[in-house]
């Protein structure tokens, strides 16, 4: 029940901005535990194909043995491409957005993020927002759902309008979803307690945050027990 606070209801919440009517095909960015959730979600509201990316492999392989999803590691092939070639050149129906504001890239466009980062010539890297827009089908729809604090750049806003995208944001509507998806829970409908990969005491608190940071050991969440030994 613990993910029911966050990581569910979140993932919850980018595939239902999505409006999905059933049969559509929704690429999710990020295979942490937020972005499991919203692909499980996506499955679940009528999406006929979810397709999820990462670049850590163990992520995407949970995924992908968990929810049977379609997986891209964008370190080792081209996201835009790889879309493009698994939609018959017309792009997802959706995409979600499940990094946020320190999404990762390889090549120069990372380092140029990384650097307007650094010096707070901008706040966020917008990595994988600019990746949904452009991979997104004419009339699409793009959910974020990654947390953003401030400023961006090189937002394509003119491909955002000139392809007619949808596009919906926010923080997870906690009162709206957490209920519904107690009783989903309860009735085994999702089960969300995978993601529980390093249950760990209170005592190791600190070191639980750092696997979780640097993405150590295969980790999707870190739970602490505040009486265990």
């Amino acid at each position: 029940m613990v993910f029911a606070s966050d990581a569910m209801p979140t993932g919850w919440m980018g595939a239902d901005f999505c409006g999905l009517k059933g049969g559509e095909v929704v690429a999710v960015w990020g295979a942490g535990g937020v972005g499991q959730m919203a692909a499980r979600s996506a499955q679940i509201l009528g999406a006929e194909r979810v397709i999820v990316i990462d670049r850590l492999p163990d992520r995407l392989s949970a995924a992908a043995r968990r929810w049977g999803v379609e997986t891209i590691n964008y370190a080792e092939t081209d996201v835009l491409e790889a879309l493009r070639e698994l939609t018959a050149g017309r792009g997802p129906d959706a995409c979600i957005e499940a990094v946020g504001m320190e999404s990762h890239d390889v090549g120069p466009i990372h380092a140029y993020d990384k650097g307007k980062q650094a010096t707070r010539v901008t706040t966020d890297r917008p990595t994988s927002v600019r990746q949904a827009i452009m991979a997104c089908r004419k009339g699409g729809t793009v959910s974020i759902i990654g947390v953003y604090v401030g400023l961006v750049d090189k937002f394509p806003l003119g491909a955002a309008m000139n392809k007619a995208l949808v596009l919906r944001m926010g923080q997870m509507h906690a009162q709206r979803y957490i209920p519904m998806l107690l009783d989903r829970i309860a009735v085994g409908e999702i089960d969300p307690g995978y993601l529980a990969t390093h249950p760990m005491s209170l005592e190791q608190g600190a070191r639980g945050y750092e696997i979780f940071e640097k993405k150590e050991d295969g980790c999707l969440r870190t739970v602490l027990h505040p009486q265990a030994a």
